[in-house]
């Protein structure tokens, strides 16, 4: 595999700075370069033959003639494949077990924090109120999850082993769910997947099919007072619908950790409605060395004459 790699941190959503020691580490005769949301290195674009990203600059990727390896950062390919003028070259998305385990811990702790009424008891804290609201067993309290690939089965084992009811959705049928999971699948069965959610997860994929599912049609579907986990994607959610349904008293509340723009724009809505919780798309993530330790492994095997 040759060393003098033009690697490229690539996004137009975060600044990739993060990446730079395991990178400089792994990589140590290859030249960095940053197009990211602080550092736009625009010169070297001739000379890239690898990209590392989150959500590149559509078009972007096109003006790189060497470029012979795309890689996530993340789990998925959405926030690439968007791009209609996206080169032929190979895609690879990160495979990492501890990215179900940061799921599992963020998913958890979204549903508590609603199910337990946690984001009352911080205010009541500020006010020094002593007050208390229903404490209702996790027995009783139904978790649908949409979408039932790997972090979304492994989410649905580790609300089961809390003690929720736990139901899935997926487009299509799943087999091996967790014991105890009731599963629903297609358009025939959505409707009645959704009526028996008190909390609604999702951790679907960005589809056309997905594309703005989280709207009031769905809203409407759920039991009045249902509450909403998003760390799918921003674009699944029609952000109108939800302020609309937690304004009618038809949703309680929202934790969304995914947005259609990101950073979230600081006048947006979501910032101070007393009903959402923000978090600025942390739900869990991979970790540089193992970023950085994939890429080498994957521009090895572009390297090996299979893929000549």
């Amino acid at each position: 595999m040759p060393l003098n790699h033009h690697i490229a941190l690539v996004s137009d959503q975060i600044a990739m700075d993060y990446l730079l020691p395991a990178f400089r580490a792994r990589f140590p005769q290859a030249r960095l370069h940053r197009i990211d949301t602080q550092v736009q290195e625009l010169d070297a674009l001739a000379d890239i033959d690898t990209v590392v990203c989150w959500s590149p600059p559509t078009g972007l990727l096109a003006r790189m003639p060497r470029l012979r390896l795309i890689q996530s950062v993340g789990a998925g390919t959405d926030h690439i494949t968007r791009d209609p003028s996206l080169p032929d070259v190979p895609i690879r998305r990160i495979v990492d077990p501890e990215m179900a385990a940061g799921m599992n811990a963020y998913v958890a702790w979204a549903v508590v924090h609603g199910q337990r009424h946690m984001a009352g008891y911080i205010e009541s804290q500020r006010r020094a109120a002593w007050e208390e609201s229903p404490v209702v067993p996790p027995g009783r309290h139904r978790v649908g999850i949409a979408g039932l690939g790997v972090l979304g089965q492994s989410a649905a084992r580790a609300l089961a082993a809390i003690g929720y009811q736990v139901r899935g959705w997926s487009r299509s049928p799943k087999s091996g769910l967790p014991e105890g999971v009731e599963a629903f699948h297609g358009e025939a069965g959505r409707a009645a997947f959704l009526a028996g959610c008190d909390t609604l997860v999702c951790l679907l994929p960005l589809t056309e099919d997905t594309h703005g599912i989280l709207n009031a049609e769905l809203f409407a579907q759920l039991p009045r007072g249902a509450r909403l986990v998003n760390a799918g994607r921003g674009a699944q959610l029609v952000q109108d619908d939800l302020l609309a349904a937690l304004d009618s008293g038809q949703l309680a509340s929202a934790v969304l950790d995914a947005f259609i723009e990101e950073p979230l724009p600081r006048d947006h809505a979501f910032w101070h409605h007393p009903r959402i919780t923000v978090t600025p798309h942390i739900a869990t993530r991979t970790g540089p060395e193992a970023i950085a330790r994939q890429t080498e492994d994957h521009l090895k095997r572009l390297s090996t004459p299979t893929h000549a």
